[in-house]
C-alpha cells in the first residue's frame, strides 16, 4: 500500500537532510507521506544548508554528508513543474496573505497538486506564516 502524498515545503525538508531539533518530527511524517514538491525545492533545500555552513550552524563536512541524502529525495519525490497558472495563482496569494514570492509559489504549487481542492490535502512545513496561509486557504498543516 502507497503512502498518501502531502505537499513539502523545504523548511520541512533540511530536517531531513541534516540533524536538527525538528528532524524527529519531520521523519515520522517522511514515515507517513510521500513528498510533493514544487519544482525549485532542490535549489531551496541547498540555499539553507549552504547558509546554515555560513553560519556555523553545520560544518562542512556535515553539508557535503547531506548531498547524497538531498539527492535521494529529489530521485523520490514528486514535483509540480511551473506554469503560468501557478504564477498567477501565487500572485494572488501575495495579495490576501503575508508571504514571500517563493512561499507563494510553492503555496500554489500545493494547490496545483491537489487540483486546487486543498480540503483534506496535507502541507507540511516549518514555517508558520506559510502554516497559516495553508490553512487559511484550506489545507490540512502538519509541522515540523
Amino acid at each position: 500500500m502507497s503512502l498518501p502524498a502531502a505537499f513539502w515545503d523545504s523548511s520541512a525538508l533540511i530536517p531531513l537532510c541534516i540533524s536538527q531539533p525538528q528532524t524527529i518530527a519531520a521523519q515520522s511524517l517522511y514515515a507517513k507521506y510521500r513528498i510533493v514538491v514544487w519544482w525549485a525545492t532542490e535549489v531551496e533545500i541547498v540555499s539553507g544548508l549552504t547558509r546554515l555552513q555560513r553560519m556555523g550552524g553545520i560544518t562542512h563536512k556535515q553539508f557535503l554528508l547531506s548531498k547524497p541524502f538531498v539527492q535521494n529525495l529529489v530521485c523520490e519525490w514528486n514535483a509540480v513543474h511551473e506554469s503560468a497558472g501557478i504564477a498567477s495563482s501565487a500572485c494572488s496569494l501575495l495579495e490576501t496573505h503575508p508571504l514571500r514570492a517563493a512561499d507563494a509559489l510553492q503555496l500554489a504549487a500545493a494547490l496545483e497538486a491537489c487540483e486546487h481542492k486543498p480540503r483534506g490535502y496535507v502541507f507540511v512545513t516549518g514555517d508558520h506564516r506559510l502554516a497559516d496561509a495553508a490553512r487559511h486557504i484550506g489545507f490540512s498543516v502538519e509541522f515540523v
